[in-house]
């Protein structure tokens, strides 16, 4: 069996396998790994197959064909995917639904990709004999994910970087309480500063001299592919029962959830409409409105998560879409401010019992705004990112109503906390690593 090869996004005959994607974190160039090729799936071809394992594995397959890892799909499978995504009917006639991401270990949408990733570097990395530093930049919720899949995990540390204050208290204590092989790192900067420290570091001399570096924001390929499952699932599922294509609104930040539910699509599942809810970094929504890209530095917002003002995965979005006039009729883009946030917060618990976290108001806002013509048509599922409970000090005041916190969650806040501050430079971080 031939290896399926992955490509730089900057120059296409830098390639690799899945497994070397995996460990490279990003190509050598600075580049992210695409697919050379892209393999076409129908729904016929996951006949039987419901729960997220055994969506996962005939559609990971063609990717992971001829690699190392192609013979413990199965494992990885049941390993990542040990907790449902249900979709949640909102009206009374199903034409709009809520996918529930927000159901493992630390209540968001990146504990899928997060548990993926570290199964498949744990079976890489079973015999190794030097450790291995995993890297992760994070708004919010991939760093808590990546931290909780990969604690313990012998021959593995993670540096988790987050931005000092710009992220919920609930999400702070997630990023903060592990210790062990896991340090958090309070950046005094933004995200898009912790993102760029860790690209930085990937092409860092000093750091790549002291011991293998990878990644698992979702610039690494094993964060975002396994992604495309639960898209996978919840389009076929609409179908099966509808005969019509689900159509998404993605809250957006750093473009990964959003690429994910792309590339499924355009593997051929039965996907229609994709709408980018972006909060008041308006980076992709100006870019789509005006054709000039300008990365700017971000602002914080209520939906802490999707603060991001130069997203890594457009790189990945433009390499899929060349031309402008292909993106613009692929995706389309919704800009919330935090004052339309709060309201559709409100409305979504007194009008419709929900109680959102302001990342899935964003995307029920977004929704709200399409044309009505549009929104009449076909089915439309809102993509529910993260759990309330993690950013209880915003909603609860909304909606009069404490929040329940989940189980998983109740057991972080009881668990020490413990965290670095350093300056937003390479030379910080390389001494926070040595140290």
């Amino acid at each position: 069996m031939s290896e399926f090869l992955f490509r730089s996004s900057r120059d296409g005959t830098l390639t690799a396998g899945f497994s070397a994607a995996l460990l490279q974190g990003l190509a050598p160039d600075g580049g992210l790994y695409v697919p050379c090729a892209w393999p076409q799936l129908a729904a016929a071809d996951f006949a039987g197959a419901a729960a997220l394992p055994e969506v996962a594995v005939p559609l990971l397959a063609p990717f992971l064909a001829g690699d190392p890892l192609g013979a413990a799909l199965t494992e990885l499978a049941r390993e990542a995917f040990s907790f449902p995504a249900p979709l949640v009917p909102l009206t009374r006639d199903g034409r709009l639904a809520l996918l529930e991401l927000f159901h493992g270990p630390t209540a968001a949408f990146k504990d899928f990709g997060a548990r993926f990733l570290a199964a498949c570097f744990a079976r890489l990395r079973g015999n190794a004999s030097s450790p291995l530093t995993i890297l992760v930049a994070t708004s919010g919720d991939t760093g808590g994910a990546v931290a909780a899949a990969f604690h313990e995990r012998p021959g593995i540390s993670v540096a988790v970087l987050f931005p000092k204050g710009l992220v919920s208290p609930t999400q702070e204590r997630q990023l903060t309480c592990w210790g062990g092989n896991v340090r958090s790192l309070a950046v005094r900067g933004t995200f898009d500063d912790c993102q760029r420290l860790v690209k930085q570091a990937f092409v860092d001399p000093q750091l790549k001299a002291g011991g293998a570096l990878s990644s698992a924001n979702s610039i690494n390929l094993g964060r975002l592919l396994p992604q495309t499952v639960y898209y996978a699932a919840a389009s076929l599922a609409t179908w099966r029962a509808h005969g019509e294509r689900a159509s998404f609104v993605v809250p957006s930040g750093n473009l990964g959830n959003a690429l994910a539910c792309l590339w499924a699509r355009r593997l051929g599942l039965p996907i229609g409409a994709v709408v980018l809810a972006h909060n008041a970094n308006r980076t992709v929504p100006d870019y789509l409105e005006s054709g000039q890209w300008r990365p700017r530095p971000s602002v914080a917002t209520l939906a802490s998560a999707m603060d991001v003002g130069d997203p890594s995965n457009m790189e990945r979005l433009r390499t899929l879409f060349p031309e402008l006039e292909g993106l613009r009729a692929a995706v389309s883009a919704v800009s919330v401010g935090d004052e339309a946030i709060r309201e559709r917060i409100r409305r979504g618990y007194r009008e419709l019992g929900q109680v959102w976290c302001p990342h899935t108001a964003t995307a029920a806002e977004a929704w709200q705004r399409l044309p009505a013509e549009q929104r009449s048509r076909g089915r439309w599922v809102l993509v529910g990112t993260a759990h309330p409970a993690k950013f209880r000090e915003i909603v609860e005041p909304l909606i009069g109503q404490p929040v329940a916190v989940p189980a998983p969650l109740a057991q972080l806040f009881a668990r020490p906390v413990s965290c670095v501050e350093i300056d937003a430079s390479l030379d910080a971080l390389r001494a926070a690593l040595a140290g």
